[in-house]
């Protein structure tokens, strides 16, 4: 969410953003908050006013009772007495105006960074750089639900029967893999001095509203019925949500945090060749890290969160690239954005493993997470990046690292993790 004095002051500004987010069905939403602003300010003026009058009408009974004037005094307490019922009626007006501020304000997009790239949509995401080579192969290239389901690791027919589309058993040494992947993410961050948080799996409504725009928990977010809670799609709701409604002091900032879950998601992916796969599932692991900060450290952050990225990466020795976000290709809370995005030999394209995000003030004033410098309160910074998401790896992993008998290599960063050091095949 973005701050009220920018619309107040620069809503034309308000509305170039819109247009470089392709979101033109927005544009009115900007000519709403000011009148419905200004209204509000007008009732709040008006309040003001009133409790202004009511100072002055107190001064004057004093006064009236000073020089023995009592009926003076009683008309004057009788005036006084009307005001605080009309400051309540004025109050229930601007609460509501308020409230609808806030709704619509919740769906303006934030003020993207001068550096983002402008587009449409995701087509014309910008590429940054590639790494790692290319494997080719002097055989027929499988997908990796061929190779798993061939070896006997993944099982998508029986979780099918169990639980429906959009889910899997995974078996054996891929299973322990998973794991290796959990283990080796989890131990990278804690060398980059991030705190280790295994968060809780549920979050409230409110917490939600302040990470997620209502179309988005409409689509992707599990609800448990009958209760105020929901499945977390990422460790960082939680991650983030825990600081709530907290004003933090400059002193203890940055906060660094990785987390750990299983995350549930309601979305699955498109129809064709991995209909039937891991990459898109409606459960998956997942480890992030977040990062709460000063607002003029956050690029500084961002960028070494991308350079933890790609460190990640090269020792998992996947090809892989770095892929800009362009304008229209951000979500409405991300002021800059980037994804890493793995080579597929079975699609012969990249595909999405991580997201980096920088948020500025959006995600922090929707939730009320203040900074305190012992002077002035202020919003912080929050920005988030996926440390791994294992099964979207494991994609990667079994599709880049296959080999002609079957089996599939597994990268040496992790020998010490799972005990092995191929999957299938002669070895096992």
């Amino acid at each position: 969410m973005i701050d009220i004095k920018l619309i107040r002051e620069n809503p034309e500004v308000v509305k170039e953003n819109i247009k470089k987010k392709s979101q033109d069905d927005k544009l009115g939403f900007v000519d709403d908050v000011v009148k419905l602003d200004a209204d509000w300010r007008k009732l709040k003026y008006r309040v003001d006013g009133l409790r202004s009058e009511r100072n002055k009408i107190s001064i004057e009974v004093g006064k009236a009772k000073k020089v023995k004037d009592e009926k003076l005094a009683k008309e004057l307490i009788k005036q006084a007495g009307k005001i605080p019922e009309e400051i309540k009626k004025i109050e229930i007006k601007a609460d509501k105006l308020a409230v609808k501020v806030k709704e619509i304000m919740m769906q303006i997009p934030n003020i993207i960074h001068s550096s983002v790239p402008i587009g449409k949509n995701d087509k014309e995401n910008v590429e940054v750089k590639k790494y790692g080579r290319i494997p080719k192969f002097s055989f027929d290239v499988k997908s990796h639900v061929e190779i798993g389901e061939s070896l006997g690791l993944l099982d998508f027919d029986t979780s099918a029967d169990v639980s429906g589309n959009g889910f899997y058993f995974m078996k054996g040494k891929l299973a322990l893999l998973n794991m290796a992947l959990i283990n080796f993410a989890r131990d990278f961050m804690i060398k980059k001095k991030f705190e280790y948080v295994e968060p809780p799996l549920m979050i409230k409504k409110e917490v939600l509203d302040g990470v997620y725009s209502s179309a988005e928990i409409d689509a992707m977010a599990y609800k448990v019925d009958g209760e105020d809670l929901y499945l977390i799609a990422t460790s960082e709701h939680p991650l983030i949500g825990q600081f709530i409604s907290k004003t933090l002091q400059k002193k203890d900032l940055p906060v660094l945090q990785t987390g750990y879950s299983m995350c549930f998601r309601k979305e699955i992916g498109s129809h064709g060749i991995d209909e039937k796969g891991i990459y898109r599932t409606h459960q998956f692991n997942k480890q992030e890290m977040i990062v709460i900060c000063e607002p003029e450290d956050s690029y500084k952050w961002y960028d070494e969160m991308l350079g933890f990225s790609v460190d990640l990466f090269k020792e998992l020795e996947i090809p892989f690239r770095i892929l800009e976000c362009c304008s229209g290709d951000l979500a409405d809370l991300k002021a800059k954005s980037c994804d890493l995005e793995a080579w597929s030999p079975r699609r012969g394209e990249y595909f999405e493993i991580t997201s980096l995000t920088n948020m500025e003030a959006a995600q922090a004033r929707r939730l009320g997470i203040r900074v305190s410098d012992g002077k002035k309160n202020y919003f912080a910074h929050t920005l988030n990046n996926t440390v791994i998401a294992t099964s979207r790896v494991l994609v990667a992993i079994l599709e880049n690292n296959q080999q002609k008998d079957g089996s599939v290599k597994v990268p040496k960063v992790l020998w010490k993790y799972c005990g092995f050091k191929v999957i299938g095949g002669e070895k096992g």
